[in-house]
Order: structure tokens, then C-alpha cells, then sequence
């Protein structure tokens, strides 16, 4: 193999990690041009490393790479963002725990995924600077699965398509959300949805406002426990109905939010 073709360069966020041996480090990357990777870092745990503060989790770096039997080697490191904030502060730090996670059940492994790298990149940066991660996190989800295929219909029935009756009708205070359905139903639809369950009109305003809001507002948008409350229900709960599992950062979640 050439020299061209054994080493390699590349942006990458580091998803998570594990120690090896007595000094080495294997870290599961997302990056732009090759998806997913497994890579490790040799000797990054020695105190004089200079890699060290390069790769740490959640860090978004330039690096060089060669390639290995089992894992690609990391040669050199050059960190671009560390997102100090999530390592600081427990809770950020847990929900970028479950950020990475949840991208990870996305990503594609040695193929390009440009468009997800960058929404990552985005979410980190969202859950440093935003004024409610909570709702940053939930911010996140939601462009997850638009960009994926899976995008909540929140405007219209999911099964009709016909409007909603809670847009028309004032007296009207809730909606059955319908995860196998992919959404929001109309009174008819929704008698025949065994996973349906109710979200009122001010959690499905701040869905809707989650899912089409600019990403510059993301960061000062603020809800209501009430709200927030329903609205992390209905996105993990779709979510766990299209992964067929919840994932293990959720019950660090749990715990965060209990507090």
C-alpha cells in the first residue's frame, strides 16, 4: 500500500472512549468523509502526551491517521474545538453524553456523512452556549430526524394529512401524537392508535417551534417545565420507537432531570 493511500487526514468528534493496555486509548470518532471509526491513540494516557488535550471527549479535531490491521493509528492530533463547557458542567456534559450517543445509532461506518458531522458539530455548540440545554437537546433530536427520514409530522394528520382539528377549533386543548404513525393524528385517526398518547396544544406550539425555529434562535429559546416535560416525552419516546430501544445515557438523563 502506498504511503498516499496508508495515512490519511480528517475532522473528527470524538463520540466516546475506553483505555487499553497500560497507556493506549481506543476512541469511536464521527467523521465527514468516513462515518463512523474506531481508531486508537497510542500512549495518549502517558502524563507527557501530547495528544492528550487533543482528543478528549466531545473535542472536534484535525487528524492524522495511518491504517492498521485492527484500528487506524492516530499520528497527530490538532484540536479545532474542545467544548470545555460539557466536561466542566455535569449536567451539559450528560446530555452531550446522550447527543453522541443518539448520533452514533445514525451514523454509517466508512462512508461519507458530511451533513450529520456537521449537525453534531452544531448540537455540541448549541449544548455550550444554549440558555436551556434541555431545550437545545430537544432541538437536536428533532433535525436528527429530518435529517434522517424520520421527521414528526406536527402540522398536519400523519395518516390524512388533513388539518388539525387543535388549529381550528379553540376548544380543542390536545392532540394524540402517534410514534408508529410518524406524528400528529386527527381526532378519527387517533381512535384507531393503540401507541397514541396526548400532548396539549403548548407542548405541539413548541415542537413546532423546535423543528422549524433558525438555528440562531436555538440558543435563547426557553420552555416551561410543563411543557418541557411533554416535549422530551414525545421525542424520545418516537425515538426509542424507531431505534426499537432506549438508549443507556437516558437514565444518567433521568437522574439530571430529577434534580
Amino acid at each position: 500500500m502506498s504511503e498516499r493511500l496508508r495515512v490519511y487526514t480528517t475532522l473528527a468528534i470524538v463520540l466516546r472512549r475506553r483505555d487499553q493496555g497500560e497507556a493506549d486509548r481506543v476512541l469511536t470518532l464521527l467523521t465527514p468523509e468516513r462515518g463512523k471509526l474506531n481508531a486508537i491513540a497510542k500512549g495518549v494516557r502517558k502524563v507527557r502526551s501530547r495528544k492528550a488535550g487533543h482528543l478528549e471527549l466531545f473535542a472536534r479535531a484535525q487528524l492524522t491517521l495511518a491504517k492498521g490491521r485492527t484500528f487506524d493509528i492516530i499520528t497527530q492530533a490538532e484540536l479545532v474545538e474542545p467544548h470545555l463547557r460539557l466536561r466542566e458542567d455535569v449536567e451539559r456534559g450528560g446530555l452531550a453524553h446522550y447527543l453522541c450517543e443518539l448520533t452514533e445509532q445514525f451514523a454509517p461506518e466508512g462512508s461519507e456523512s458530511a451533513a450529520l458531522f456537521d449537525l453534531l458539530a452544531e448540537g455540541l455548540l448549541w449544548l455550550c452556549e444554549a440558555a436551556d440545554p434541555f431545550t437545545a437537546v430537544r432541538a437536536y433530536e428533532l433535525r436528527l430526524l429530518t435529517l434522517e427520514g424520520y421527521r414528526p409530522q406536527l402540522f398536519v394528520c400523519a395518516q390524512t394529512e388533513r388539518p388539525l382539528e387543535i388549529d381550528s377549533d379553540p376548544q380543542v386543548t390536545q392532540v394524540i401524537f402517534s410514534p408508529r404513525s410518524g406524528g400528529a393524528l386527527s381526532a378519527t385517526a387517533s381512535e384507531h392508535a393503540r401507541d397514541g398518547f396526548s400532548i396539549s396544544r403548548e407542548a405541539l406550539l413548541a415542537l413546532r417551534r423546535l423543528q422549524t425555529s433558525p438555528d440562531n434562535q436555538i440558543l435563547s429559546l426557553t420552555l416551561p417545565q410543563g411543557v418541557r416535560t411533554e416535549v422530551t416525552r414525545t421525542t424520545q419516546t418516537y425515538l426509542a420507537h424507531i431505534l426499537e430501544r432506549r438508549l443507556r445515557s437516558l437514565a444518567v438523563l433521568s437522574q439530571l432531570q430529577a434534580r
